[in-house]
């Protein structure tokens, strides 16, 4: 369970073991640690600015709870349907969430599914809601990947960039959990001085930029983390992100013309 991972171009090397500590015999995970912290951390940053929006700050808690339990079911529907395999000789395997095999890409639709039905029947400002929590998508987003990095995983291809990211003292690979939160990061900044002009904006903003980042870091992953439509070609994650580039920039303009009428 411990893995060295260095960087040995920045003559950086850290000693991690996946799991933190045990509950009895049960281990706990950094991994799901990282991810509660990337979460409460979203949580605690919109319902802190909410209300200057004009959403109730008790509407984001219940967004927030429903949004984890169908953004968690979403994200192993997802990653099941790609990878069948996965879940081989027992249904109940589709539980097991703590082997392996969720999707961000299915974490994000279930998030927001669940977001669209609480919202209808509140009757609520669906895009202005949406629009609110966006920027605690990308915060979660920037926290989550380095669960990848505790348990080195969902690594790119081999490079001899001065950060390039070494396992146990194999070859040098990019460290795309870095680039993903590093490109987070910059969109976090980017929905936030962002001049919306109508409500709906920052939402599809986030989504043009999240896809546009995850098209071009997905093409970079080593094979064994690419869920494939078409083998060693295309990518179900490159084809939800075009799908999403166009959507995302078609909804801006029509809501920029929108507001000009």
């Amino acid at each position: 369970m411990t893995n060295t991972i260095g960087f040995p171009g920045l003559n950086l090397f850290f000693k991690i073991n996946r799991i933190a500590f045990y509950i009895g015999e049960k281990p706990v995970y950094w991994y799901g640690i990282i991810i509660a912290i990337g979460f409460l951390a979203a949580v605690a940053f919109v319902a802190s600015t909410c209300e200057k929006q004009g959403v109730k700050r008790d509407s984001i808690y219940d967004i927030a709870v429903w949004g984890l339990i169908f953004g968690v079911l979403g994200a192993r529907i997802y990653y099941v349907i790609f990878d069948f395999e996965s879940i081989k000789g027992s249904f109940l395997n589709f539980f097991k969430i703590w082997n392996g095999g969720i999707a961000i890409y299915g974490g994000i639709i279930g998030a927001c599914l669940s977001s669209y039905i609480y919202c209808r029947r509140k009757k609520l400002h669906t895009l202005k809601v949406f629009d609110v929590c966006a920027p605690g998508l990308l915060i979660g987003q920037i926290i989550g990947r380095f669960g990848n990095f505790v348990n080195a995983e969902v690594y790119g291809k081999e490079t001899s960039v001065l950060w390039r990211m070494t396992i146990n003292g194999d070859s040098g690979v990019h460290p795309l959990f870095l680039y993903e939160s590093l490109w987070n990061l910059l969109g976090l900044f980017v929905v936030l001085t962002y001049r919306k002009k109508t409500d709906g904006e920052i939402f599809f903003l986030y989504m043009l930029w999240y896809a546009l980042g995850r098209i071009w870091l997905e093409g970079m992953r080593q094979p064994q983390y690419i869920l494939y439509l078409i083998p060693d070609k295309l990518g179900i994650s490159q084809l939800v992100s075009l799908i999403a580039i166009i959507c995302s920039a078609v909804a801006i303009v029509l809501l920029r013309k929108k507001n000009a009428n």
